[in-house]
């Protein structure tokens, strides 16, 4: 039987009982990955972060330092938590009333990015590759490449793969000026063309 770890744990960090990390995953100071948590290949866990009990995330993912990601979120493959930004768990909290087991589920799609200090209602999905403004609190659901600022947050536009702001023309395409792949602008939501 091979016991080598092919994840690392700085020192300080907690990893309890029953967790699944995958190889070239980073989990840095102070952090603590509670019980029976998945984390995928080569993600990156930042300082002083909490990953509660039952927790999900993909390959790739990059959680910086000081985020709670609490029970009933699954976050797909490359997705971006900024600094300090944070999920909720329940709708209605009560120091006094117990709604363990009432956990709201919150999918945070593939390429996904949350800025710094936004909050994320439980219960309301991130499309592909959205982008979450810095300080931004989503209060329902985001579309796919959808742009989200402000609090409540609200869509000001659209984003690219790269994240690059998308202008789209007359006939509703657009295309990245570093991924050159393209876009389609239809029915209020986008698409991509080609990759």
């Amino acid at each position: 039987m091979n016991t080598e770890q092919s994840y690392f744990a700085h020192e300080t960090a907690v990893i309890d009982d029953g967790c699944t990390i995958g190889a070239g995953t980073k989990i840095w100071h102070f952090s603590h990955v509670m019980s029976n948590c998945v984390l995928g290949e080569g993600c990156n866990i930042g300082q002083n972060v909490v990953i509660s009990p039952e927790v999900v995330l993909g390959n790739n993912v990059k959680v910086q330092n000081n985020v709670s990601i609490y029970t009933g979120v699954i976050c797909e493959d490359d997705v971006f938590l900024g600094p300090s930004m944070v999920f909720t768990n329940v709708i209605n909290p009560r120091s006094a009333i117990n709604r363990r087991g009432q956990y709201s589920r919150t999918t945070v799609k593939k390429g996904a990015s949350i800025g710094a200090n936004a909050t994320i209602v439980c219960g309301n999905d991130l499309g592909e590759y959205c982008f979450i403004g810095a300080g931004s609190v989503v209060t329902k659901e985001v579309l796919p490449f959808a742009l989200i600022v402000g609090n409540p947050g609200k869509q000001i536009g659209w984003m690219s793969i790269y994240g690059h702001r998308l202008e789209f023309d007359a006939n509703g395409l657009a295309t990245c000026p570093e991924g050159g792949e393209h876009y389609c602008l239809a029915n209020g939501r986008v698409t991509l063309v080609n990759e």
